[in-house]
């Protein structure tokens, strides 16, 4: 099928996107396993996964448009050292991926690409409902609890390699 081209370069925008994220994702699992906060490397790193499947959708549906899926262009990922910035990081990231996704939804609803429309909005829903809600979950009890008794939580299991 041949699909409206703008959809397609939209559709490769937000690849861009979910593979910022799951790179993002994968240093930040990394450096929780690192620091010993092994519940959060396992939380971030089903996240990455995640990231990686919202990607094989996106690639999909350019694949099924008749587009090339576009993984040359990567955006440079937001980094930081301790817990709580690693949070906003990933948070103001998954705001940024909502955004889009309603922008490029409102285009395809437009252009009356309702199957692309539809596949953008399952990746909407798990991005707000899962992501921002359990990052936005984690800074709260970080105010509710103060970091160290935060980080104390995250320390339980182990990873085995």
């Amino acid at each position: 099928m041949r699909g409206d081209p703008t959809i397609i370069a939209e559709l490769n925008g937000l690849l861009a996107y979910e593979m910022l994220a799951a790179d993002q994702y994968f240093v930040h699992a990394h450096v929780y396993e690192d620091m010993g906060f092994f519940r959060l490397y396992e939380r971030i790193k089903h996240e990455q996964e995640e990231e990686l499947e919202h990607a094989q959708k996106l690639i999909r549906r350019i694949l099924f448009l008749g587009g090339t899926p576009d993984l040359g262009t990567r955006q440079t990922p937001t980094l930081a050292a301790d817990v709580p910035a690693m949070f906003k990081a990933d948070l103001d990231m998954e705001m940024k991926v909502v955004s889009e996704l309603r922008r490029v939804m409102a285009l395809a609803e437009e252009k009356r690409d309702y199957v692309t429309r539809d596949t953008l909005l399952s990746l909407l829903d798990d991005t707000e409902e899962d992501h921002v809600y359990w990052l936005e979950q984690q800074l709260r009890l970080i105010d509710a609890m103060g970091i160290q008794n935060y980080l104390q939580s995250q320390m339980d299991g182990s990873v085995s390699e």
